[in-house]
């Protein structure tokens, strides 16, 4: 009928499109997606299980909403600068060098960095590797060597032609004779080794991770995650899955890494946890959840996805709907940050709200928007700030346990949530515990496994 054709229209047009076409040689290079031939088998291959299947499985990778549709998340990780190895193949234990001496050379470098300060960064990434396995690396000046290091323009001869600025960054070749091993970086990209355009230091280590035989991490802490997921003045290291999955190629040393937080972790307490908006956000080290009744899975992400100018490990943060901001808090100072960008004079010391100089940080906070009052947790004492007059409230400090009878300090983390009040508390600092309640009507959050360490208090 005409509305059939018309959608056919609809979608020939959506599929033609740049944006379409973009995400769809995505999928394909980089989740084995295969479209079918022709018009109509494309168009009706939008509609069916084909497109929408590989788009789950790369939001599913990416920890994003498995919607199947191209919502602006999936556009904004689809446009990341990234690595050009396939997130869907799995290399096998099999792909690792024998020998325990690797050589490697450079055939070429970038034009707008010196060779010496190339081959200074470089070794520096060999070493994060060198330090979990039993492997040494030797540079090479002119003899052939395991691993030849190269950067190149568009069509280079392997097969993976370039795309200019942006888009693929580097890719490796798993270890072998020949290229083998090999690692190729696109020379069009602003390399560099401060805070501006793409941090060559942290793309090698990814590129050798390949070189090893390492595939690529769905943990966005690890250094084997395959799009470029790093800020400026991060300190790059290998993550305890990046160890983990190397070490299974080669050797298991004693002390692995921190490992990213797991939500369902029974020890789990957070740093800090605060609303934002309709959702309530978690906070743990370098990472977060974002948590809310329309989800149906919580997926982990690093804190600078979001917010790229504030600390990682906070001690606390809330959102103010007085002045539409978000208030982090590290130590003894802290940051403002409004559309996502922190405000200009930031960060500054806590004192501004009225702590004396005896307090050096603090530790939660609550947040309680229908009364524009926020309450601060430092130690056993707690505060209460007006923030529409700006300043602490009269009587305060006073004990955590006058005021909040039953409640155990001092207090990870903190947030008032409709009629609940959340406070993370550790039992002695070890072992967390939980109490759960609810008010009438108000059906408990689904199974997310976020830790045991929150508990509720009903204040409404």
């Amino acid at each position: 009928g005409v509305w059939t054709k018309a959608l056919v229209i609809i979608l020939h047009v959506l599929m033609f499109s740049p944006c379409f076409l973009h995400c769809q040689g995505y999928l394909e290079k980089f989740y084995g997606f295969k479209p079918q031939a022709g018009r109509q088998k494309r168009v009706a291959e939008f509609d069916s299980e084909g497109f929408p299947a590989k788009l789950k499985e790369m939001q599913q990778f990416f920890g994003l909403a498995e919607s199947g549709e191209l919502d602006q998340q999936t556009l904004t990780t689809m446009r990341k600068g990234r690595c050009g190895l396939s997130d869907a193949e799995q290399f096998g234990e099999t792909m690792r060098w024998r020998n325990r001496t690797l050589t490697y050379r450079f055939s070429n470098y970038p034009p707008k960095m010196k060779p010496s300060q190339i081959r200074r960064v470089f070794k520096a990434a060999w070493r994060l590797w060198a330090q979990v396995t039993p492997l040494k690396f030797r540079r090479r000046a002119r003899r052939d060597a395991d691993i030849e290091i190269s950067f190149s323009n568009k069509d280079h001869e392997d097969g993976a032609p370039f795309d200019g600025k942006g888009g693929v960054l580097a890719h490796a070749f798993l270890p072998g004779p020949g290229i083998g091993g090999d690692v190729h970086f696109d020379a069009e990209e602003d390399w560099t080794s401060n805070t501006t355009g793409y941090d060559i230091f942290a793309v090698a280590v990814h590129e050798f991770g390949h070189a090893l035989g390492v595939s690529h991490s769905s943990d966005p802490g690890a250094v084997m995650y395959p799009a470029y997921n790093f800020a400026p003045h991060d300190e790059i290291q290998l993550s305890f899955q990046d160890v983990k999955d190397v070490q299974e190629l080669y050797v298991l040393l004693e002390k692995p890494p921190p490992r990213t937080p797991d939500k369902c972790d029974p020890d789990l307490s957070f740093d800090a946890v605060t609303e934002l908006q309709q959702e309530v956000v978690f906070f743990k080290d370098r990472f977060m959840w974002r948590t809310h009744t329309d989800f149906n899975e919580i997926g982990i992400t690093l804190i600078r996805s979001l917010w790229t100018g504030i600390p990682t490990h906070l001690d606390a943060a809330y959102e103010d709907l007085t002045s539409y901001t978000m208030v982090f808090f590290k130590g003894k100072f802290y940051w403002e940050v409004k559309h996502l960008e922190v405000k200009d004079g930031y960060p500054k010391n806590i004192s501004d709200f009225g702590f004396p100089s005896r307090i050096k940080s603090v530790d939660a906070t609550l947040h309680f928007r229908e009364y524009h009052v926020t309450v601060f947790f430092t130690g056993r004492e707690c505060w209460r700030y007006d923030e529409e007059k700006q300043q602490m409230m009269d009587g305060y400090p006073k004990l955590i346990s006058d005021e909040w009878p039953g409640v155990p300090s001092p207090i990870d983390a903190s947030v008032a949530y409709k009629v609940m009040t959340g406070i993370s508390v550790q039992s002695n600092r070890n072992t967390a515990q939980m109490l759960t309640m609810f008010t009438a009507g108000l059906h408990p959050p689904p199974p997310f496994c976020l830790g045991q360490g929150l508990m509720l208090y009903v204040y409404g």
